[in-house]
């Protein structure tokens, strides 16, 4: 059972219902202005995916890839790295928040994989948050940037910008997903995730978001919108 999941929603005041009319321009214009709709999490196969999504959690994706660059170089299967142990795993990822924790946690997951999937990545949600350190997050990443399946990964960005342009309001995540997968336009649906989280972070940020570059600001709802002035 997933964990329901509730964000404050500082700097984010309630905004009005954006306009189904709306939505579409909303994701065209994100599309146009974002040219790579893809992770910036740095992987060569789905079991690299996997792990630097668990390693993500509560870290920055810079943290993460420089990380993993050197993990992936000595261990990048279930096997190589279930061999480290926890111990000489934490060697690789004691520079990331709660390596302890993440490094416990992976190495089970590695048992797991390969005793239970024939060291593969499950394609299935079910499976996936069966493994040790992987919640409905985590699991519906790898099941959208692996397997390609129309999954909405919500984190702090896609919350925020979810909440503040009135796309998809909610007080949880799990329903700030469930009203963008009704909302997202059927052909958009697979990229949103990762149009929402660049938006977020690069555009629409949490203190200070840039109102005076936005590519939808003429969709946005936020009450308080203004131009700000940019460097």
């Amino acid at each position: 059972m997933s964990k329901v999941v509730k964000h404050k929603t500082a700097n984010t005041p309630p905004s009005r219902r954006m306009p189904n009319r709306h939505v579409r321009p909303f994701f065209e214009k994100l599309a146009d202005s974002i040219d790579e709709p893809v992770t910036e999490l740095e992987y060569n196969s789905n079991f690299e995916l996997l792990i630097a999504v668990i390693l993500s959690a509560q870290a920055t994706d810079v943290s993460v890839n420089l990380a993993t660059l050197k993990l992936f170089a000595v261990a990048n299967t279930p096997e190589a790295i279930y061999a480290l142990g926890e111990e000489g795993l934490k060697e690789y990822i004691k520079t990331i928040g709660l390596y302890n924790a993440k490094s416990k946690n992976v190495i089970k997951a590695c048992k797991d994989l390969i005793e239970k999937h024939g060291s593969q990545v499950p394609d299935n949600r079910k499976d996936l948050e069966a493994l040790a350190g992987v919640g409905r997050k985590t699991a519906s990443v790898v099941l959208n940037t692996a397997f390609g399946q129309p999954t909405m990964a919500v984190d702090t960005h896609i919350f925020r910008v979810s909440n503040r342009t009135g796309l998809a309001a909610g007080k949880t995540v799990l329903a700030v997903e469930q009203k963008l997968l009704d909302r997202v336009p059927d052909d958009y649906i697979i990229d949103a995730h990762h149009y929402l989280i660049l938006h977020g972070r690069y555009t629409c940020q949490a203190r200070t978001p840039k109102c005076g570059i936005c590519p939808v600001y003429e969709e946005c709802m936020f009450k308080d919108k203004k131009v700000f002035a940019t460097m």
